[in-house]
C-alpha cells in the first residue's frame, strides 16, 4: 500500500457510517446464546447473586425468559437443569421426568423450530459429590461415565432438544454419545462438543448458580491446563473425528488465542462460551462505575467474534440483545 501522505487510513474512520460499513467483524443478537438455569421445585425466579441480573428458574419463568430472549432477536437457549434429589450417579440427567427433560420438552414446545434448544450434557449438577462423571474412589472413571453420558443424551433427544452439548471432557465422549444417539434412532441430531474445557477459576459464580460445585478435590484431571494451546488442537481434532458437528472453547476472554487457533486449524463451526466469572468481572466493575457496561460488553462480544467464534454463549445475551437492537 501506498505511504503517508497518499495512504491516510483516518479516511475510513471519519464518521460512524465511515466506520460500520467498513468494519470486518460483525455482531448481531442472532450470534448469541443465552445460559439459562432451571430448578427443580421453584415457582419464583430466584437471583443469583455472584451474576446480577441472572436467575434460576422454574419452568415457568423459563419458557417466559426463552420466549423474550427469542424476540429479542438472539439464536437460542443452553439449559442447565439443577434436580431436587442428587445421588452418586447423577441418575436425574437422564430421567425422562428429570427437571432437564422436562425443561427442554417445554422451551422446545414455545419456541418450536425458529430457534435453538441447547441441552447441558455433564453430570457435575446431578451428582451429591458434584464431579462430571461416574467415581472409583476420588477420581471420576471415564468409562463407566460414557455410558451414563449416552443415556443422558438420548433422553434429552427424545425431550426434543435442537443440539446436545457433552462438557465432561471425558476421553472418547463424543464417540459414545454419537452411537448412543444413532442406536436410539437419533442419527440426525447434532452434537456440540465442549472439546477445549479449561479448569478455570473463572467459573465460580456458575458453580454457585447451577449448585453443581465438587464436594471435594477438583476437577484439573479431566478439564484441560490453561498453559496448553497445542493439546487444545489435538482435543478438538479427536471430537471431530469422533463426530461433533460444531465445537467449543471454555472459556472465552482468557482463551482468545486459543479460539483463533482452532479455527484456523480446522475451518469448522466454532462457539465460544464468555463464562460466568467473566461476566461476574463486568457488571462488578460497571456497577462501581469503573467502566460502561455497554461499551465494556459489545467491545468484548465483538472481540469473541473477531478470533473466530461463530456463536458466543454469553450471560449478556439479553443486554446486547437490546443494545444492538
Amino acid at each position: 500500500m501506498a505511504a503517508f501522505p497518499d495512504s491516510r487510513l483516518r479516511r475510513l474512520r471519519r464518521t460512524p457510517g465511515l466506520r460500520k460499513a467498513f468494519a470486518e467483524t460483525r455482531l448481531a443478537p442472532e450470534d448469541l446464546i443465552a445460559p439459562l438455569f432451571v430448578k427443580e421445585g421453584l415457582t419464583e425466579p430466584v437471583p443469583i447473586a455472584s451474576m446480577p441480573g441472572q436467575y434460576q428458574h422454574g419452568l415457568e419463568s423459563l419458557v417466559k425468559e426463552a420466549r423474550e430472549l427469542v424476540e429479542l432477536g438472539i439464536a437460542g437457549v443452553l439449559l442447565f437443569g439443577i434436580p431436587a434429589e442428587k445421588d452418586p450417579a447423577g441418575t436425574q440427567a437422564w430421567s425422562p421426568s428429570g427437571i432437564s427433560q422436562q425443561a427442554i420438552a417445554a422451551v422446545k414446545d414455545e419456541l418450536g423450530d425458529d430457534s435453538l434448544v441447547i441441552a447441558d450434557l455433564c453430570l457435575c449438577e446431578y451428582t451429591d459429590h458434584g464431579h462430571c462423571g461416574i467415581l472409583a474412589g476420588t477420581s471420576v472413571d471415564n468409562d463407566p461415565t460414557l455410558e451414563a453420558y449416552g443415556r443422558i443424551a438420548v433422553a434429552q433427544a427424545h425431550a426434543g432438544a435442537d443440539l446436545v452439548a457433552p462438557s465432561g471432557m471425558m476421553d472418547g465422549q463424543v464417540g459414545a454419545i454419537r452411537e448412543a444417539l444413532d442406536d436410539a434412532g437419533f442419527p440426525e441430531l447434532p452434537i456440540l462438543a465442549y472439546a477445549a474445557k479449561y479448569a478455570s477459576c473463572f467459573y465460580g459464580p456458575f458453580r454457585e448458580a447451577a449448585e453443581g460445585a465438587p464436594r471435594f478435590g477438583d476437577r484439573r484431571a479431566y478439564q484441560q491446563d490453561p498453559a496448553n494451546v497445542e493439546e487444545a488442537i489435538r482435543e478438538v481434532g479427536l471430537d471431530i473425528d469422533e463426530g461433533a458437528d460444531a465445537v467449543m472453547v471454555k472459556p472465552a476472554l482468557g482463551y482468545l488465542d486459543v479460539l483463533r487457533a482452532v479455527k484456523q486449524e480446522f475451518a469448522y463451526p466454532t462457539v465460544a462460551y464468555n463464562v460466568s466469572g467473566e461476566y461476574a468481572m463486568l457488571v462488578a466493575a460497571a456497577e462501581r462505575g469503573w467502566i460502561d457496561e455497554r461499551q465494556a460488553t459489545l467491545e468484548t462480544l465483538t472481540s469473541i467474534r473477531r478470533a473466530g467464534a461463530d456463536l458466543v454463549i454469553t450471560y449478556h445475551a439479553r443486554k446486547a440483545a437490546e443494545w444492538l437492537r
